[in-house]
């Protein structure tokens, strides 16, 4: 008789279990999430006055004696039902930028705003899925004498795509240094197209904040060639952000002009190394800035919105830059399963990361991310929400909050530690379950909701 393979085993243990019902209750609310925080511990409102208990919570009397929570992961590769959630938020936090909602004003779509792509600079030529790829003259060849195309018209989806013609030509010290400073470039960006708008007005720079702000929501993307670019939505506020109106002086055509001018000129310097010399580096050629008009009626700022939120969900693996966890060891890079091209990358990071001059670039901490120690998203602080506020927003409305919402002057005591984490094989298979079926469910709500649109 054959056996049963040790997930299916285990999965019939749990049905099998008294305590399975209680179990799948948790995994439910969970969402069918991946890899479970375990929490034990207790909670306890009560009367700070008279010591009356209003309500009580312990895990001693739950399976296992532990409490299943999300891992709140937004890598799809990581955590399917997690991720979900997270893009369902930034949707959210980067629509309401837009459009207004969740406490922003509506107003904020008629004021300048720009949907801007900033580019990393070449570190050599690289396989492109257009006829670019072919050799401007059917002998050009780099110094290594191999040419500078290869008379192909790629398909976007081959593998050869953002593949270096000539790894001896090709920049990888550059290019990993250029991530290490993505950040630090943006920071200077920011700053520059403030000064730089204040002198088209002819401000004093140091009086801009009396008159405007700049916010923005960023989002970084990987490119096939495994650099990152950055999208982000700019808007121009009034002095106190997303509730004050910009001055009259605001306009998307200074915003556009301002943007392009400090894509070009602002620049970091690398510390010096005697291995590398000191680099400048800057943002790459590549530069556009699309005013988001109001005239479109709100299509194409969801669509952004969309956009950035199903970037966000997506790791460094899916992307084929990288890996969504750290490397240990040198041992560890070679192991990965990733191209040439990108193990290239990952080996010059943990050498560079070896130089003291680098140290505090941690760059052998962010090898799995080709020196690119930012966050996928980052937002000035008066663009729009907060991921908190919406994760609020959302447990008081699934009631979550519990007595001390409903009782005024009741105090919540607790005490909770970290168990462990993850699923069992049996526990892992009855959870991938739940999110299928779970995605299913959204997916004919969006279908029946298109039907009845459409009638």
């Amino acid at each position: 008789m054959r056996q049963l393979p040790e997930a299916d085993r285990d999965a019939i243990r749990l049905a099998q279990d008294p305590q399975f019902p209680r179990w799948l209750e948790q995994v439910t609310a969970t969402g069918g999430c991946a890899h479970p925080v375990h929490l034990s511990g207790s909670t306890t409102t009560l009367y700070p006055d008279t010591g009356e208990i209003l309500h009580q919570y312990d895990t001693r009397n739950e399976p296992g004696e532990r409490l299943l929570v999300r891992c709140r992961n937004r890598r799809a590769t990581v955590c399917p039902a997690c991720s979900h959630l997270h893009a369902g938020d930034t949707f959210h936090l980067v629509r309401a930028g837009l459009l207004g909602g969740k406490n922003v004003p509506a107003t904020v779509r008629h004021r300048p705003r720009l949907f801007v792509t900033l580019t990393a600079p070449s570190f050599g030529p690289v396989h492109r899925a257009t006829d670019l790829c072919r050799p401007r003259r059917d002998r050009e060849m780099c110094e290594h004498g191999r040419p500078l195309g290869c008379g192909v018209v790629h398909d976007p989806d081959e593998r050869s795509v953002g593949q270096p013609l000539c790894r001896d030509c090709y920049d990888y010290t550059g290019h990993v240094l250029w991530h290490a400073h993505a950040s630090k470039l943006w920071d200077r960006f920011v700053i520059d197209v403030r000064r730089r708008l204040a002198s088209l007005v002819g401000l004093v720079q140091s009086r801009f904040a009396e008159q405007a702000r700049l916010s923005f929501a960023r989002v970084a993307e990987y490119q096939k060639r495994a650099a990152v670019h950055v999208h982000a939505i700019v808007r121009l506020d009034g002095p106190d952000g997303f509730d004050d109106e910009p001055p009259a002086w605001a306009t998307t055509d200074r915003l556009i002009d301002a943007v392009r001018a400090s894509a070009g000129r602002v620049l970091v310097r690398t510390p010096y190394s005697l291995a590398v010399g000191e680099l400048t580096l800057r943002w790459g050629a590549q530069i556009d800035a699309r005013p988001l008009r109001v005239d479109c009626d709100g299509p194409d700022d969801d669509a952004v919105a969309a956009y950035v939120a199903k970037y966000v969900t997506k790791g460094a693996s899916e992307t084929g830059a990288g890996t969504d966890h750290p490397l240990m060891t040198w041992h560890d890079i070679g192991t990965a399963r990733v191209s040439e091209h990108v193990r290239t990358l990952m080996r010059t990071c943990w050498r560079l990361g070896g130089l003291p001059e680098y140290e505090s670039l941690r760059l052998r901490t962010w090898t799995h991310t080709l020196g690119y120690r930012g966050h996928i998203l980052t937002k000035s602080r008066a663009y729009s929400t907060t991921y908190a506020a919406l994760r609020a927003e959302r447990a008081h409305h699934m009631g979550q909050q519990g007595a001390r919402d409903a009782v005024p002057g009741a105090v919540t005591d607790r005490h909770w530690r970290y168990v462990g984490s993850g699923h069992t094989p049996g526990a892992a298979l009855i959870a991938a379950g739940i999110a299928e079926d779970s995605a299913r469910n959204r997916q004919v709500a969006r279908d029946e909701c298109k039907g009845g649109e459409r009638a």
